[in-house]
């Protein structure tokens, strides 16, 4: 999966391009993009192929309109920000396919750029039907894909298409994705630490199964923390647990030990009686958690403990944070992380959307090595899982 085309390896001048691009922006109440991140970020592959004379087709979904048109989905707002980003028309397609569709098109000229109607207004769209796939296939010559985003679905876009057009190669995006991703957990600079958090074991088991054979320490924090201490005896009072979970937990800390790696809990907590952004705190350990509380966020000596590690680390992996760092009162946690991230010499990777969402509030981001742009298909490309839209792209001779 990591030794794929890219636009790189085609000549794009006069042919017509059909590049799936993850323009899936939030909207305000007005229907005006909040953040234009993920525009942004397929910019430099937008550039390269029009940049050539290539005659540009632009796909992408936005939101859950389950298969049929929906006036609050469709992605004219974003074709005027692109515009506006590109200094140039963005022609606005009526619909995806359909013969309209078919003669824009074809009346495309070198340098040109359209932008298709969310691709999943058609419900052949989840569903990779062979039939709209052709339809989709119909309008171009050379298929790319730059949405990373969404590469862990077989939809016909991301899949079908790219089976039909050669060739079938990645942008920009995905090559730095397969690169950093496929890096570390190839090739990394050892050590490598991965940093898992967020709500449940559940979530990330796979993640974690996959790693631990990989990985040379693993940080656990967040809520699935508390399953884990659990597997160890420890009472944790209210705290997120998944009791479904617990043995399987233990099951884990013995593989770790078993392949040597070292498996890192929280020695300390920031507690509360209750989930609220005002809740008055406390500290605890593990051996004095009141009955009454509930674990939000890391302690200080476990933040101490965990940046000494990142500090020393080649390669850094961390998806979840480590607490509720929605409410300040329990970010420190992982903003702690952020900055030893941003402090160490390591490469480090963000991957999944939480994680992403909390470099970006700790005003980080930028120190960060590489922050992915998917945060499920990241996830499962950690778990070791093939991604249908990437697979689906030619292999380099």
């Amino acid at each position: 999966m990591l030794n794929k085309m890219t636009v790189k390896d085609v000549d794009c001048r006069g042919k017509r391009v059909f590049c799936r691009v993850d323009f899936n922006v939030p909207l305000d109440s007005e229907g005006r993009i909040s953040d234009d991140n993920r525009i942004v970020a397929a910019l430099p592959t937008i550039r390269h192929i029009l940049g050539q004379g290539g005659r540009l087709i632009l796909a992408s979904h936005l939101g859950r309109p389950k298969g049929e048109p929906k006036a609050e989905f469709s992605l004219l707002p974003v074709a005027n920000h692109l515009a506006q980003l590109l200094s140039q028309p963005v022609i606005m397609a009526p619909d995806c396919i359909g013969s309209e569709v078919e003669k824009l098109a074809q009346s495309l000229e070198n340098g040109q750029v359209m932008l298709l109607e969310n691709v999943r207004f058609h419900a052949g769209e989840t569903t990779n039907d062979s039939q709209f796939a052709r339809q989709l296939a119909n309008l171009a010559e050379v298929y790319v894909n730059d949405a990373f985003g969404t590469a862990h679905r077989a939809h016909a876009s991301t899949a079908g298409v790219a089976q039909l057009l050669t060739p079938a190669v990645a942008g920009f995006l995905i090559e730095k994705e397969i690169r950093y991703l496929g890096q570390a957990v190839t090739e990394p600079i050892r050590p490598l630490v991965a940093i898992i958090g967020g709500a449940k074991v559940s979530d990330k088991l796979p993640a974690i199964e996959n790693l631990l054979d990989k990985v040379d320490t693993l940080l656990i924090g967040g809520g699935m923390a508390y399953t884990f201490l659990r597997a160890q005896g420890f009472s944790l009072g209210t705290s997120l647990l998944e009791e479904d979970r617990v043995a399987l937990a233990g099951t884990l800390l013995q593989h770790a030990a078993d392949r040597g790696v070292r498996l890192v809990l929280p020695c300390d907590h920031v507690a509360a009686a209750e989930f609220n952004a005002e809740a008055a705190y406390l500290l605890c350990g593990n051996h004095d958690f009141p009955d009454s509380h509930m674990g939000l966020d890391i302690g200080p000596k476990t933040i101490e403990e965990y940046c000494q590690i990142v500090s020393q680390a080649g390669t850094v992996l961390w998806n979840g944070p480590m607490g509720v760092f929605e409410f300040d009162a329990f970010a420190k946690g992982t903003f702690a992380i952020a900055r030893a991230l941003a402090d160490s010499a390591a490469v480090s990777i963000i991957g999944g959307g939480d994680s992403v969402a909390a470099a970006n509030k700790s005003g980080l981001a930028q120190h960060m090595t590489h922050i992915s742009t998917g945060g499920g298909a990241s996830l499962e490309f950690l778990e070791g899982k093939e991604l249908p839209g990437i697979a689906a792209l030619n292999d380099k001779a």
